[in-house]
């Protein structure tokens, strides 16, 4: 079982920490409107959000971890529900890499996996360094060519 990179953490918790932010000045900003004496519960907010969601995000990372198998791609994440998902090769269509701008300044990607019969990605690995997302796309699409004449799991 492969886990990610650690810098994918820091992704994590900055994007927390943003979301933290935006229910603190909505927070603060009801309260403002009800009794300015109460403008506090903004920045109460963002610190409980904020807490919340950064161990969240750093559970998170303790927990995910991928495995590409001889017949199928294996994941294993979840903090509060654990979910197990097994993609077999032969469902695989296409696999992408991208890099949203966050992930570029953090020098990450990850790999989206789409399999038949879905209408969007099913799978996606986040936290990978570039060179990683790149040979795993390709792994994975050669494992699908290969697995292209055998029966689906």
């Amino acid at each position: 079982m492969r886990s990610l990179d650690p810098r994918v953490r820091y992704v994590w918790a900055m994007q927390a920490l943003v979301a933290a932010a935006i229910f603190g000045a909505l927070a603060g900003g009801v309260a403002y409107v009800v009794d300015p004496d109460y403008l506090w519960v903004g920045g109460l907010v963002f610190v409980g959000v904020g807490t919340l969601t950064v161990g969240l995000a750093l559970a998170r990372y303790r927990v995910w971890r991928y495995q590409v198998r001889s017949d199928s791609l294996f994941l294993h994440r979840g903090v509060l529900t654990r979910v197990r998902t097994v993609v077999p090769y032969v469902r695989i269509q296409h696999v992408d890499s991208n890099r949203g701008p966050v992930e570029r300044v953090a020098g990450l990607a990850t790999v989206v996996v789409y399999t038949a019969g879905s209408r969007g990605a099913d799978v996606t690995i986040p936290g990978l360094t570039p060179e990683q997302a790149e040979a795993l796309q390709e792994r994975l699409k050669r494992l699908a060519i290969v697995a292209e004449g055998e029966d689906a799991v």
